[in-house]
């Protein structure tokens, strides 16, 4: 019996792409282990002038005090509470609209299907500083300025990108399943509640985890939007925190290293759904 494996590499192969790897790895690594180090340094030692070394990556001694007196300087719960609060909203409203739509256009047959699927994906290349000026005219007038409504109710009617996702992941389910469903009398909200969500949890759980990196990292929708110090969200928050603190760099970096280390952790934990959501969207 012949296998189909292909050949296996071996040791010293395996330990050369591992290596090759980490060595490409670290122009990204480097600013992140830069930041984190100069969070734990004084000012003076930051200014004490030397080329940067791996001894250098390594303060000596360590100043933690730069992370409580950076989230003192702050109002870091509060604006941790709104961002979550934006990041919920979210999640629900792109993932439950995407998948509704996706849905239609993946498993339900109705005439002018192609067309608006096309015109859909044609909005993928419309930049969205084209749109800024009347989105923002519209909200206005909608007396939604200042509120999280600009924020939030965009993302109840679907995103172009989580819908050709979705799509493409729910052709590749078989349609028998849905058409023994339709036999027996099912309906096509219980066929797409009962039968494709639970199978598509993994492209679910990338564009929730998308979504959140994206909401979570948006400083230009609370600038435009927001006009209450106590509505700002983090990324706006730290803006802000420059603004007031700037010439503090030890904070600053304290800061940023707050900021981004829950991006981080959560990759970290949600990588395996993340890789399994995009490496079966698309083929069967």
């Amino acid at each position: 019996m012949t296998s189909n494996s292909g050949p296996k590499l071996s040791r010293q192969a395996k330990v050369g792409i591992y290596l090759a790897l980490v060595l490409l790895s670290i122009p990204a690594i480097l600013p992140l282990l830069w930041m984190v180090s100069t969070s734990l340094k004084t000012n003076e030692q930051i200014f004490a002038g030397g080329d940067l070394t791996v001894t250098s990556l390594f303060p000596k001694p360590l100043h933690a005090q730069n992370y409580p007196d950076a989230i003192n300087n702050m109002p870091f719960l509060l604006y941790l509470r709104n961002t979550l609060l934006l990041c919920m909203f979210g999640i629900i409203g792109t993932v439950c609209s995407s998948a509704i739509v996706a849905y239609a256009f993946a498993k339900i047959k109705f005439d002018g299907k192609s067309l608006l699927f096309g015109l859909m994906i044609a909005t993928m290349a419309l930049p969205g500083q084209v749109t800024m000026i009347p989105i923002f005219g519209l909200f206005r007038a909608l007396g939604w300025y200042g509120t999280y409504l600009p924020l939030i109710v965009p993302a109840f009617t679907g995103s172009a990108y989580f819908i050709f996702l979705l799509t493409q992941f729910f052709k590749t389910l078989p349609d028998e399943m849905a058409e023994a469903c339709r036999v027996d009398g099912a309906s096509e909200w219980r066929i797409f509640t009962q039968i494709v969500i639970p199978l598509s949890k993994p492209a679910l759980a990338t564009c929730a985890l998308f979504k959140f990196i994206g909401t979570w990292n948006d400083f230009l929708g609370p600038l435009i939007y927001v006009n209450d110090p106590a509505k700002y969200t983090l990324a706006y928050g730290l803006q802000q925190f420059v603004s007031h603190y700037g010439g503090y760099y030890s904070q600053l970096m304290a800061a940023s290293t707050i900021f981004t280390l829950p991006i981080i952790i959560l990759f970290f934990f949600g990588q395996k759904t993340f890789i399994q959501g995009i490496a079966t969207t698309g083929g069967k």
